[in-house]
């Protein structure tokens, strides 16, 4: 398994390495092995989003958010494929295919249009020969209850949002090619 921000085959940048350093904790998946190629499922079409489950927050933890992004999409920005908050803290797993429905199935959680223009996880999907691409999946916790968030919002405003709530960041990723 290498580090996500030190692989020679993406061409992408690190899109967290701007940001604050922040502690880490434990990011599991049944479906998602970091560092691996993203199982079919999980790509485009079929965009079922992976079993996700975390342990031990930073303390001051009071809600979670979701998101993915490719950071090697031919952009300049990345490109979202996910984007929820306003997860309560008692959630400690979010079960594969969560992402089909824009709450995730649990109450007051808020997802946001992503670059595919809808609410919900838009798998994985880069440009046919372009090369292979990270999906960074990371689950945020977060120092308030609720985001106040406009839902029409960008994830671009949640991640400016994070940046000054978030108290720790754990990261899967997975990678895929249209070759």
């Amino acid at each position: 398994m290498s580090n996500y921000a030190d692989d020679s085959r993406f061409p992408g940048p690190d899109p967290y390495a701007p940001l604050k350093d922040l502690p880490s904790f434990p990011l599991t998946s049944r479906d998602l092995h970091s560092g691996g190629e993203c199982a079919e499922e999980q790509c485009a079409p079929a965009n079922v989003s992976p079993h996700l489950a975390w342990s031990d927050l930073p303390e001051g933890t009071k809600s979670l958010a979701v998101t993915c992004l490719d950071p090697d999409a031919p952009t300049g920005s990345g490109y979202w494929h996910w984007a929820a908050f306003n997860i309560p803290v008692s959630v400690d797993e979010l079960p594969t295919g969560a992402g089909s429905r824009e709450d995730l199935g649990i109450e007051g959680v808020v997802s946001l249009v992503n670059d595919a223009g809808v609410r919900t996880y838009y798998g994985a999907n880069p440009p046919a020969g372009h090369a292979p691409h990270r999906y960074l999946f990371a689950v945020h916790a977060v120092d308030v209850e609720k985001l106040d968030i406009d839902p029409d919002s960008s994830p671009t405003v949640l991640g400016f949002n994070l940046h000054f709530h978030a108290l720790g960041r754990a990261i899967l990723w997975g990678w895929y090619e249209n070759k």
